[in-house]
């Protein structure tokens, strides 16, 4: 269980791109916490010096500040590394409607760069975040590999690139990689910001803030939310995968389904509020249910996530009480 059990090599050597953002500094801290040395790549466009300020003292921690659109940036980046967890990217689905070709720009040439890199500098695992909107308007639950529709946006078609290109670099060139699908993940310094913010940080503040939070639609849609710990188990278990499993992407997920309106609810009750939500229009390209089977990760990844939605939210809650 967890993932606070694995052993890698004395001096071992992690990259981390977008390793200032929400899931990434989470991994740097992790990683570094476990003994391991840490390069983070982070341009600073989503992710916030904050963030990693609190490693500047780690003598196994070290920052890069650059882009993955420049290939030499990804090259030097690589040098020395043995394990790469790629988690830069620019998200959110509504962004990705109104700015098409910068999503294309930055998820997609910006991860093949990284592919690239990797494979020139002889990395031995490249793990990346792909996504749950990869499954588009297939209907079945729970999502399971290898059942997608047709995607409902430019950042999920970015994403269904970027395991193309994972299971091609592993094939062509022997790359192994490993796309990891995330389920809404939430948790500690999650930015809860801004018009693209995640919806459980953006209520949280708003709560706190004994503001009314907007809720798009009628509030039945229902997402696996995933707490941030189980995610950085997937990724260290990714690294310690078989070559055999190299190429493929997993779910990475609790394996719960919350509706939104429930999930606003328990917000209320845990926080006192007593606050009625505002409901809006609908998001354009949203998946209306979601909820993951995760028997593939669990089988070749070894995964065993710890964290279901309460035990995480009550986590997330208590931080962001103290943090904002």
């Amino acid at each position: 269980m967890g993932y606070n059990n694995l052993k890698f090599e004395e001096d071992a050597h992690f990259l981390v791109t977008g390793g200032a953002g929400f899931i990434g500094s989470n991994l740097c801290e992790a990683i570094l916490d476990m003994g391991y040395k840490v390069t983070c790549l982070d341009d600073l466009s989503n992710g916030f010096q904050e963030n990693v300020d609190l490693f500047v003292d780690n003598p196994n921690y070290k920052f890069i500040k650059g882009d993955i659109r420049s290939l030499e940036t990804c090259l030097k980046a690589c040098e020395g590394v043995d394990y790469v967890l790629n988690q830069a990217a620019w998200g959110s689905v509504p962004r990705s409607i109104e700015m098409p070709l910068l999503y294309e720009d930055v998820n997609v040439r910006g991860t093949l760069n990284m592919m690239e890199a990797a494979k020139t500098q002889g990395v031995k695992k490249f793990v990346y975040a792909s996504s749950s909107s990869v499954y588009g308007d297939e209907p079945t639950l729970p999502k399971c590999e290898g059942r997608e529709g047709k995607v409902l946006s430019p950042y999920a078609f970015t994403k269904k690139a970027n395991e193309e290109y994972g299971h091609l670099y592993k094939d062509i060139y022997g790359l192994d990689t490993y796309g990891l699908r995330y389920f809404n993940v939430f948790g500690r310094r999650q930015n809860p910001n801004g018009a693209y913010a995640a919806v459980i940080p953006k209520f949280i503040k708003m709560l706190l803030n004994d503001d009314a939070p907007v809720i798009n639609g009628d509030g039945m849609q229902s997402r696996d939310f995933t707490y941030i710990e189980n995610v950085i188990e997937a990724n260290l278990k990714a690294c310690k995968a078989s070559s055999e499993f190299a190429g493929q992407a997993f779910n990475v997920a609790y394996g719960g389904q919350e509706y939104l309106i429930d999930m606003y609810k328990f917000l209320c009750e845990t926080l006192g509020k007593d606050i009625e939500p505002v409901f809006g229009p609908d998001r354009p390209g949203d998946i209306r249910y979601s909820n993951a089977d995760i028997s593939k990760a669990k089988k070749m990844l070894g995964y065993s996530p710890d964290w279901d939605f309460k035990k995480g939210i009550l986590a997330a809650i208590e931080w962001y009480k103290e943090n904002l």
